[in-house]
């Protein structure tokens, strides 16, 4: 608790700091309302942005985009009918139709109260469970992390998506893709091909913006083309006054507290994310009531409970990166990189030293602020910027997107072969949505293949048994043990349903 006390005094006697906590809150929104980009590709075009801010200023401005973000979805989905992002789709079934009620200013406003105390309550056990945690797995090696590295691989692969194969293919393509550069072992270039730039390795930015951003604006366009109708955001009449009532406030507290208890162990579990988060809490929170018929024709309990557990998905999706390296989520891996950027290791050690423990707790106080921050523009707000946004054509904003993209690319490293990596990834992402394979496992395991290679080669290396390292360390067996189970199930559910 002292910690986290030195975390807030930190961040306030930071002005720069402060001040990128209350942006972060506002950009995130917006980008979250803008149907197609999500926050992750918002955090992928700004991250160039982290070069020139010190650590706090990077990592609170990137971490309260994705917290705003996820809110800001549910902007697009009650107003448009077209969810901002995948973890407010479920939002849309009862959001819409309040809007189409004259009721937006109500949804809009359930929406904030659900995600802000949703946010908290993630929050509240990242904090608590960071470092419970990192106080057992600070005593690993790397045959435990390498086991880790795979069962989150298996994990990862297994459960993002509707298939697994598809699932297992876009990780371990994203794993092939990492190996690209020098061998940090015997420092020799692997696939190179003879391009200079790409000694190191692929950069994280451009893959990134082509993977979320270029590939978004692919997909925009083919569906633009597609139809013959005109893909233009159209707002619906709506009374911005209405409020939630106190009968309707303490009738959806239980639900908030339920759905934000699914959504903080769904976030804490590699992969899964927001999206699955609704969807899992608005089905069981639609099966335990007592008004069941009702859901979907618009009630308030249908935007609380979804909303509610996306957004609790935030806090806990950084347990896994702070605790043992691993990111949870898309977002979690954009900000391993930030650390990265910033020289800092992440892992059970990051509490042990005094600085960089410093550095993890102002920014748990800057993703405090940073919902109040975002629950208060969005309560007061939310409607407006829905309304400008409706005003903007689609033809300028994603050309507009799509520009500052590429200009984002190109300054990671000022190279044009960035360019032309953010391109071809653009490219390649689009292929993957049209075949249904996983980008988020993709990215995912690009991350984290290199960490897993070191340390199985130093297993390897400290082992006179082999690969039976793996098998005779108790707690190596175990997470490789919970991944095979939780392909196997994920393969068998189809049969178990039957």
């Amino acid at each position: 608790m002292i910690d986290l006390v030195g975390g807030f005094v930190n961040l306030f006697t930071n002005i720069e700091a402060l001040l990128f906590v209350f942006l972060g809150a506002f950009v995130g929104m917006v980008a979250g309302a803008l149907p197609g980009l999500t926050a992750s590709a918002a955090i992928a075009m700004l991250l160039p942005l982290s070069y020139h801010l010190d650590a706090l200023s990077a990592l609170a401005f990137l971490y309260v985009i994705g917290k705003s973000g996820r809110y800001g979805g549910s902007i697009a989905a009650i107003l448009f009918n077209t969810p901002g992002t995948a973890a407010s789709a479920a939002t849309m079934q009862d959001g819409y139709p309040m809007t189409c009620r004259g009721e937006a200013g109500k949804a809009l406003k359930t929406a904030t109260i659900a995600s802000v105390f949703g946010d908290y309550w993630g929050e509240i056990i990242l904090i608590f469970g960071a470092v419970l945690i990192a106080s057992v797995t600070r005593k690993f090696g790397p045959t435990e992390y390498f086991s880790i590295y795979v069962m989150a691989f298996v994990v990862i692969g297994s459960v993002v998506g509707d298939s697994v194969m598809k699932g297992i293919m876009s990780t371990l393509f994203g794993g092939f893709v990492a190996l690209i550069g020098m061998d940090t072992i015997t420092g020799e270039t692997r696939m190179t091909m003879g391009v200079f730039e790409l000694d190191e390795g692929l950069s994280l930015v451009p893959l990134l913006i082509g993977v979320f951003v270029v590939s978004e604006i692919m997909a925009q366009t083919y569906v633009t083309f597609a139809s013959s109708a005109k893909n233009e955001l159209r707002l619906i009449r709506q009374d911005p006054s209405s409020k939630m009532t106190w009968e309707e406030f303490r009738r959806c507290i239980p639900l908030m507290s339920r759905s934000a208890l699914v959504g903080s162990f769904i976030g804490m579990l590699p992969g899964l994310g927001s999206s699955v988060a609704c969807f899992v809490a608005y089905g069981e929170e639609k099966r335990r009531s007592p008004r069941s018929e009702e859901w979907g024709t618009g009630i308030v309990e249908g935007i609380a409970a979804p909303e509610s557990a996306n957004n609790a998905v935030s806090g806990p999706s950084m347990i896994p990166l702070l605790t043992l390296g691993i990111p949870g989520s898309t977002i979690a891996a954009v900000l391993l990189g930030v650390f990265l950027i910033h020289g800092i290791t992440v892992g059970p050690q990051i509490f042990d030293n005094p600085n960089s423990r410093e550095l993890v707790f102002s920014l748990f106080a800057a993703g405090l602020v940073g919902i109040t921050a975002y629950g208060f523009i969005g309560y007061f707000f939310g409607p407006w910027i829905g309304q400008v946004i409706a005003r903007v054509p689609n033809r300028i904003l994603y050309s507009f997107i799509f520009l500052t993209a590429i200009i984002a690319a190109y300054s990671s490293r000022a190279s044009i072969v960035d360019i032309f990596i953010a391109l071809l990834f653009g490219v390649i992402g689009f292929c993957m949505r049209l075949g249904n394979f996983s980008a988020a496992a993709f990215v995912i395991a690009f991350v984290l293949a290199r960490n897993a290679e070191e340390a199985f080669r130093q297993s390897l290396m400290l082992s006179d048994d082999g690969i039976l390292i793996f098998l005779k360390e108790p707690v190596a067996l175990g997470f490789l043990t919970v991944g095979f189970l939780v392909m196997l199930f994920r393969l068998l559910k189809p049969l178990l349903s039957k």
